[in-house]
Parts: structure tokens; C-alpha cells; sequence
């Protein structure tokens, strides 16, 4: 018979109660973690950094613009600009305001935080624009006019919801939103998408699909390239199952074909070309291509029944594909060799696809191509940045001679600091990567370990001049564990770690901790852990299952009780990884590690050691992690007599931030607490 849960009223998010609980806690852990004289400066610190003038204006191409959103200290909630290539060539680019988000918030007396803008394509004359509030991922969505440089009035608009919505042509847009009950998921997505035409109602939109409501999302897209206008309708049966179809050109609303592919694969279309990444292995014919393979085919004869594949990219067992992206005649391929960046060109031709090198031999930098302008060129924008090497930003077309456009400043002296590759064994025998980032004085001082094993997401060696400034400088080790469930090897780096498979995430990431020991780098006294979101169960799992191993955690927005976690806002699309905790047997082993059940009381933790100490940070307005899960778990440790420490930050969204403010002050918390607990 199961145990009533005592604290399900911190799932009330904006209870009163629940709140005041909040309030007492965020005292106590402010009061303890903020008096000290170096808590200030240490923020200080950080926020020149979030705030600097020099850092790069991150651009994406619309037509003959380039768009950015730059936040700083005068523009907090931010600035959406444009400017031309010819001016972002400049030391000091000559920007065109379209939207400033703090004027917007203050004339309207709303917590604004911008979440992106669709573009119309062609034409890039009008934009739907979405605006959350605190940064939730429900947001508002409003047309905005790029030439007047101003909302739309009466053009398409929508309140807040978990909004998905794309252009179809001016005057037309997909729609999936919360149209009432029943129009959402389980998973709080919407399950209907509709075609919207302009100057009717939104009640008179006419449905175009429907999933079911176990499923995580319907989403509509229209692909307006010259030659090769396609519409698609894509089901999300789960996080990575989905059927797509094409709707049929000059049929009715809800004629459709679906194209033959796995459901677990993703598929895309561009011109002539239909490209399938597998996820596991796939039989074709009386061929058999692996899990991690990218295959190409003529779009048309593919949908007309040939099974004719080329096989653009084979992974091995060094090897994965990371990325891919199209240029006007080309496909850039992004790939990781033992979690180190390799970036090829390839290019279809009448006697089959050619490669060439890129970029190669970037050793502990990892690049990645983040824009491209396939309507018009082969133009490409590539970012490289390493544990110690700032940012730059390369402009190129491919064949041609690449251009650094804007390099980012050093927060830090990277001088000294040293970056190294290692490799732990598991329990199952399997080769774990990770990097150490390691400062010449930091040779017995505190170490902070991070990692995140979920979703098929890879960690790379990327520049943070948060952690630099905030860890590195004052001679901390930081350490970035590649462990299972991340897709640094592939997708079957993934699937292995999910549902019955999870124990591999937190046995791989408890060999590298203890590989740290072994090679004197970091003793348990004196290394931390952090991480978010899944990265925030690791933590939890970490601090109930292996607490002999560390000196202080650090858990970020996450998820600890996994009893309850698809009942929880976002949590049911989440059952493709972790397993349905409803079903007998999938609870048998979720029920193993949830972190929120396994809390053991101070005189009865295994070989009757402590918990290490730790600090829990969350935030309000996250609608896709309930805060609930950090505010249980905390309540529970403090009942069983764990001295822990809580933060929630009443905007944020799943960020725990809405503002650079805000993220100073969270990141000032976190260090100062890894730091004096480890430094002890």
C-alpha cells in the first residue's frame, strides 16, 4: 500500500503556503551565503561578464539582414536589432532597433522575457513575435511588422499558452495552441494543429490534424523554398517516436501521405533531397544500416516507393554525427571523434556524394556551423570555442577562404590553466571520457565535477566565462564527465541508458568521481557536483546513492521525484527516457534511483555517513520542471535532520533566471557555496 506523500502541498506552485515555505527558505540560504565580504565582488564579477559591451552579437541571416537579441546592463529584459553584413564587418555595427523588450515591459506593466520570433519566408517583411512572462515556456504570441517596426493590429495573435506556430504564407499560419479542453496532451502540447487565415477568428481556424492525447505534440510546417513548397504535419507519438506526413499538394486539408520511416529517425527534406538519421538499426531491402548513420534520397522517387539509399555517414566506434545543416548546394556535417569536433563538406553530384574537410583538427575546441543562408548561398557562420579559448566567429562560403568576423574577449588568463582528456572505467567495463580544466595552483583545492547523461545530448568543450571567472580564477579544478545517455557516441550511447538501462548514467558518472580520486586530482572532501534539469537528478541521485564520494552538490531545476514526475507539467513526454512509473515494472527500476525516495534518515544513511551539503536552486515560473520536485526534496532532507540549502527564484523559467541580473546572482550562490563547503 503506497505511503501518502506529506508534501504534495509544495506541488501547489503559487499557493500561499507553498510560497511562504519559499520565502523562509530563500532567507536562510541569502543570510548564509551572501554576508560574507567576497559574495559581492564575486557577482560583480560575473555580471561584467554577462553584461559585457565586447561579447560576440550573435547573428542569424533573414534576407539581406542579420538578426540579433543582445541583453546588458542598460537592457536587461533586451533588444531584438538588425544590421546588414556589410556594418556586423565593423568594430562597432550601425544596428536597426525593432523591439525593445524593457520599453515593451514597462509600458505594459509585464515581466516580458523574449523567447524568439518566426520569420516569414520569403519576403521577411513580418515576424510572429513570443513573449513569456517571467521566462515560462508558455508564452504570448503577437505579429510584428519588420518594415514599421510594430506590432500588427489585429493580425495574428494568441494568449499564453504552449504556443507552436509557423508561417505559411502572409496571410496564413500553422496553429497548434490550447484551444479549449481536450486540444492539449498529456504532456500539456498542443494535440491539434489548424490553419489559420488572416482577419477570421481563431474559433474559425480549420483543424488540419489531430493526434492523440497520450502523444507528446502535433506541430504543422511549411517549407516555402523556390521550386519544392512542401507542407508537413509531424505526431510526436513520444520524445523520440514520430510519424510524419506530407500533405498532399491541392488535396483537402487532411489529405496526407505518410512518408515510410522509422519512427524513431529524424527526417528532413530539402529540395530534391530527403535525408533519415537513423536512432537504431534499420533494415532496407537486404541491407541492414546501423544506428547513427545519415542516408540520403531523392525526395520524390523516395515517396513514389524506391529504396534507394547512399549513405552519407557511417558512425564507428570513435565516431558519431553531431550536427548537419544544408548550405544552398551543400551539406555540412558536424561530428565528434572521442567527444572532439570534426566539421565536413559534402557535396551531391551525378557520380554520387563527395566529401572534403572543413574544419578538422580543432583538438580540445569544439566548432559548430550556427547559420547558414540555403535560399541564396553557400554562406556559413561557424562559432569554435575551447575550455580556455574564447569564442571567435568565422564567416565563410564553402571553397572559399574563411573570414573571422568578431572574436570574444578573455575573462579570464587562460594561461597556465591546462585541459586534458582522460578516461574512467565503469562498472560494466565501458570507457568513460571526461575533461579536466585544471589551473597550475589548483593541486589539492576544490574541484567541481558536472555532467548530464540524458536525451541524447552531447557536452563539448566550450568557452564560460561564468565558470572561468567564478571557479577557474580562483583556482578550481572543473571537470565535464561524458557519460551515457548523452549522445557524445551516437544514439546507442543514449538508448543503452534509458528506462531499465538509467543505472549505466549514475554508475558511469560515480566511475568518473572515483577515477578523480584514484588519480589524485581531486579528493572526495574536496570535489563538488552540479548539474540541471536531468543534470538535476543526476545530483539527487549522486547525493542519495553515492554521498561517500563528494563534498558538496549542487542540483539546478530538477527532477527528484520520479513517483510523480509525468503527473507534473512537461513530465509525461519524458516517459520515452525514464519509463511510466504507473506500470508495475518500469516503477520497479525508476523506483531504484528516484532520489526523492531513497532520502535516508541522518542516523540511517549507509555505513552511517551524512549527506554532503547541498543546495537545491529552482525557479517559480518554470512550467516545464515543477519546482515542486526541488521543494519536496528539500522538506524531506530537512525532516530526516540533513542540513541543506534552497533558492527559488520567482521568474526564470527553466533557466532559474529571467534577466542577467537574475543568473549573476544565482551563479554568485552556487560558487560561493561550492566554494566554502569544499574549501573547508
Amino acid at each position: 500500500m503506497a505511503v501518502e506523500d506529506p508534501y504534495l502541498w509544495l506541488e501547489d506552485v503559487t499557493g500561499e503556503q507553498a510560497l511562504d515555505w519559499v520565502r523562509e527558505r530563500n532567507a536562510e540560504t541569502v543570510a548564509d551565503l551572501t554576508g560574507g565580504t567576497g559574495f559581492e565582488p564575486l557577482r560583480a564579477r560575473i555580471r561584467e561578464v554577462l553584461d559585457a559591451d565586447d561579447r560576440i552579437p550573435y547573428v542569424r541571416r533573414r534576407g539581406e539582414y542579420l538578426y540579433n537579441f543582445w541583453q546588458d546592463a542598460a537592457h536587461p529584459r533586451g533588444l531584438w536589432r538588425r544590421t546588414t553584413l556589410a556594418e556586423y564587418r565593423g568594430e562597432r555595427p550601425d544596428w536597426e532597433l525593432l523591439l525593445d523588450v524593457d520599453a515593451l515591459a514597462e509600458a505594459e506593466d509585464e515581466n516580458w522575457v523574449w523567447q524568439g520570433a518566426a520569420v516569414l519566408r520569403p519576403g521577411y517583411t513580418l515576424a510572429l513575435i513570443e513573449l513569456s512572462r517571467g521566462g515560462a515556456d508558455a508564452t504570448v504570441v503577437r505579429e510584428f511588422d519588420l518594415e514599421r517596426r510594430e506590432f500588427v493590429e489585429d493580425g495574428f495573435t494568441l494568449p499564453e499558452a504552449k504556443s507552436q506556430v509557423g508561417w505559411i504564407d502572409r496571410d496564413r499560419i500553422y496553429v497548434g495552441t490550447d484551444f479549449g479542453p481536450g486540444s492539449l496532451t498529456s504532456s500539456g502540447y498542443p494535440r491539434v494543429v489548424k490553419e489559420w487565415r488572416r482577419g477570421t477568428p481563431l474559433a474559425e481556424a480549420e483543424t488540419v490534424y489531430e493526434g492523440k492525447p497520450e502523444d507528446v505534440a502535433v506541430t504543422g510546417f511549411h517549407d516555402p523554398t523556390e521550386g519544392y513548397q512542401r507542407d508537413f504535419v509531424t505526431r510526436a507519438i513520444d520524445f523520440y517516436r514520430s510519424e510524419r506526413y506530407l500533405r498532399t499538394p491541392g488535396g483537402d486539408l487532411q489529405d496526407f501521405q505518410r512518408l515510410d520511416v522509422p519512427e524513431d529517425a529524424d527526417a528532413s527534406a530539402y529540395r530534391e533531397w530527403l535525408l533519415i538519421r537513423t536512432r537504431s538499426p534499420w533494415q532496407v531491402g537486404g541491407t541492414e544500416y546501423p544506428a547513427g548513420a545519415l542516408l540520403a534520397a531523392r525526395f520524390d522517387e523516395y515517396l513514389a516507393g524506391s529504396r534507394e539509399l547512399t549513405v552519407v555517414f557511417e558512425p564507428d566506434a570513435h565516431t558519431s554525427l553531431e550536427s548537419y545543416v544544408w548550405t544552398r548546394n551543400h551539406l555540412l556535417l558536424g561530428t565528434l571523434s572521442d567527444v572532439k569536433t570534426e566539421l565536413r563538406v559534402l557535396t551531391p553530384g551525378d557520380d554520387g556524394w563527395r566529401s572534403a574537410p572543413l574544419a578538422g583538427g580543432l583538438g580540445m575546441s569544439t566548432a559548430e556551423i550556427i547559420d547558414t543562408d540555403p535560399d541564396h548561398s553557400d554562406e556559413y557562420l561557424l562559432n569554435s570555442s575551447g575550455y580556455t579559448e574564447p569564442a571567435t566567429l568565422t564567416y565563410g562560403h564553402v571553397g572559399g577562404a574563411p573570414e573571422v568576423l568578431k572574436k570574444a574577449p578573455a575573462f579570464f588568463d587562460g594561461a597556465g590553466i591546462s585541459v586534458t582528456q582522460y578516461f574512467a572505467t565503469s562498472k560494466d567495463g565501458t570507457r568513460i571520457p571526461y575533461f579536466v580544466v585544471r589551473p597550475a595552483n589548483a593541486e589539492g583545492g576544490p574541484v567541481l565535477l558536472t555532467g548530464y547523461g540524458g536525451f541524447e545530448i552531447s557536452l563539448t568543450p566550450s568557452y564560460s566565462g561564468v565558470i572561468g571567472r567564478g571557479w577557474l580564477a580562483r583556482g578550481g579544478g572543473y571537470v565535464v564527465a561524458n557519460i551515457r545517455g548523452g549522445g557524445e557516441y551516437g544514439p546507442e550511447w543514449h538508448t543503452q541508458a534509458t528506462k531499465a538501462g538509467r543505472h549505466l548514467v549514475y554508475e558511469d558518472f560515480a566511475a568518473v568521481a572515483a577515477d578523480l580520486a584514484a588519480r589524485g586530482i581531486a579528493a572526495p572532501e574536496r570535489l563538488g557536483i552540479m548539474g540541471g534539469s536531468n543534470g538535476g537528478l543526476l545530483m539527487g541521485v549522486m547525493l542519495t546513492r553515492y554521498p561517500e564520494l563528494f563534498g558538496a552538490i549542487v542540483s539546478q531545476v530538477p527532477l527528484l521525484d520520479m513517483r510523480r514526475y509525468h503527473k507534473l507539467l512537461a513530465g509525461a513526454s519524458w516517459m520515452a527516457e525514464y519509463g511510466d512509473p504507473d506500470e508495475p515494472d518500469e516503477w520497479a527500476y525508476i523506483g531504484e534511483y528516484s532520489p526523492y525516495h531513497h532520502i535516508s534518515r541522518i542516523d540511517g544513511v549507509r555505513s552511517g555517513q551524512e549527506y554532503p551539503p547541498s543546495l537545491f536552486v529552482t525557479s517559480t515560473r518554470d512550467d516545464r520542471v515543477h519546482p515542486a520536485h526541488a521543494r519536496k526534496m528539500v522538506a524531506r532532507m530537512r525532516e530526516f535532520g540533513h542540513t541543506v540549502r534552497y533558492h527559488e527564484n520567482i521568474e526564470g523559467g527553466h533557466g532559474a533566471a529571467a534577466d542577467n541580473e537574475q543568473l549573476a546572482f544565482k551563479w554568485a550562490l552556487v560558487f560561493e557555496f561550492l566554494w566554502t563547503r569544499l574549501s573547508r
